[in-house]
């Protein structure tokens, strides 16, 4: 038993001792490179303080942000682009009477708008005047008068007839909204204070048409299509 445990003994001897030459060498049996073991040296190993701990690992990250700095950045996919449908544009064409209206809601058919096509009737303005409200009975009537030729206010002409203006004092007719303008501001440099300004309209009445959310490509057609009719004025509006 002893000489058997001796052979065994002496046996891994041998080996170790030939594990240590190869190691030495740094070359195996299958002519691949192995990995060179130098020793340790348990005298020149020194145990780190509690302040040299914190210095270390203040230097040195710790494992998981480390993960973390060399994890993927998931990549979010670009969002869809959302078509957004524009806005009809609406239009007020007019006015119109007569042969006219007639001509204009035939081409206005042919366009085929269906329900975005309504019309609406109006009074025909024919121009502006400055004038002086109604006044109570006759007896205002002269004193306003007399008042006027103070100011060298000369011109002017009191409606007679029955009616909501009764009374009143014209004192101006005017084609433009510009010029009734200017000479109102005339009047109160005169000190004719009580002076307006306002439109005339006839008894007639005119038609417009009223167009709603035509898209880029109608709306040029429309925009052509007013051209035909001179005196026509066509206007964007806000659609209802």
């Amino acid at each position: 038993m002893r000489k058997s445990v001796k052979i065994l003994f002496w046996l891994l001897i041998t080996v170790n001792v030939v594990l240590f030459a190869v190691m030495q060498t740094g070359v195996l049996d299958d002519g691949q490179e192995a990995q060179v073991l130098h020793p340790v040296h348990e005298e020149k190993i020194t145990l780190m303080g509690s302040e040299q701990a914190q210095a270390a690992s203040a230097v040195t990250p710790p494992l998981e942000s480390i993960q973390s700095a060399s994890a993927p950045v998931p990549v979010s996919a670009p969002a869809a682009a959302s078509s957004v449908a524009k806005a009809g544009t609406c239009f007020e064409w007019g006015d119109f009477s007569g042969a006219d209206l007639e001509q204009a809601a035939k081409a206005l058919k042919k366009l085929s708008l269906g329900e975005k096509l309504s019309q609406r009737e109006i009074d025909r303005v024919i121009g502006f005047w400055v004038y002086i409200a109604p006044l109570k009975d006759k007896a205002a009537v002269s004193h306003k008068v007399a008042q006027l030729k103070e100011r060298g206010v000369t011109d002017y002409f009191v409606v007679q007839e029955a009616g909501e203006w009764l009374n009143a004092i014209s004192l101006g007719l005017f084609k433009s909204r510009e010029s009734a303008q200017n000479f109102l501001e005339g009047l109160h440099k005169k000190g004719v204070n009580s002076a307006k300004m306002g439109e005339r309209s006839s008894k007639s009445r005119a038609t417009v048409f009223i167009i709603n959310g035509l898209d880029e490509q109608m709306s040029a057609k429309l925009t052509v299509l007013q051209k035909e009719f001179s005196g026509s004025e066509l206007k964007m509006v806000s659609c209802h």
